[in-house]
């Protein structure tokens, strides 16, 4: 779990002020559907995703660029990694290592087990 006082949820208004650069595949956590909650104040996205702390197997695992095997290596995490999880689809996590990145794909399988 997360500590709530980690990634406190924006206060006031938000708004956009101006045009914003789009991040480079592998550095912020935000795509073009969700972004990590710390990111909200910066980044608009339709949806905003309170993290789900897991932890990097045994075997440490690629963090890739896209959902698939053999894409783009972003960086390699170590066994033991805490990594930040915002989102599972079929055999694939998207996460990072905290909302300024590096974020990316890894296989579920490479998270040790929650149960």
């Amino acid at each position: 779990m997360i500590d709530a006082a980690e990634y406190p949820l924006p206060q006031g208004q938000l708004s956009l002020s101006g045009p914003v650069a789009r991040p480079a595949v592998g550095t912020v956590a935000i795509r073009g559907d969700l972004a990590h909650i710390a990111l909200a104040d910066r980044y608009l996205c339709a949806h905003y995703v309170v993290p789900q702390v897991r932890t990097i197997g045994e075997a440490g695992a690629n963090l890739l660029s896209h959902p698939r095997d053999g894409s783009d290596p972003v960086t390699r995490l170590d066994p033991g990694t805490r990594f930040e999880a915002l989102d599972y689809s079929g055999p694939w996590c998207w996460g990072c290592l905290g909302p300024e990145g590096p974020s990316g794909y890894l296989r579920l399988d490479e998270l040790v087990s929650e149960g």
